[in-house]
């Protein structure tokens, strides 16, 4: 019988990436997103794509295109050599990384009218100021 050689699939094939990186571009989509305090319908929303899609590409179920790249990483706020693995990450340098709690917080503030972003950000900067001046030590850990 003839049999019809096939293509791999997108996942079996060798990945030069994954020399320079552990790190998939899946995870890594996951992962600046996570940090950013971002769902997948936010990010996708940025990106100008559906939910399902960011799902499908940070379980590596779809591969990127140049376009791709370049619409996550301007989304995610990081250069496209960043977003591709290829330099590091300051986060990964021994910087404290930030909590997903405070970075959600931050994003509702981002979402307020002007107006009402300068107050909030006025009432944080005193309470930071007034704790500082009480027990320098707290605002500093």
């Amino acid at each position: 019988m003839y049999s019809i050689p096939t293509m791999p699939r997108a996942s079996r094939i060798p990945s030069t990436a994954a020399k320079v990186d552990a790190e998939t571009i899946g995870e890594r989509i996951a992962r600046l997103r996570k940090e950013r305090g971002l769902t997948q319908k936010q990010l996708a929303e940025k990106v100008g794509i559906i939910q399902v899609l960011v799902s499908d590409y940070e379980k590596g179920k779809l591969r990127l295109h140049a376009e791709m790249v370049v619409r996550f990483a301007q989304a995610l706020g990081v250069k496209t050599d960043e977003f591709l693995g290829l330099t590091g990450n300051v986060l990964d340098k021994g910087a404290v990384k930030p909590d997903l709690k405070i970075m959600r917080r931050l994003n509702r503030i981002a979402s307020l009218p002007q107006g009402e972003q300068k107050i909030m950000l006025k009432a944080i900067d005193s309470w930071l100021h007034a704790r500082s001046t009480a027990d320098p030590k707290r605002v500093n850990r």
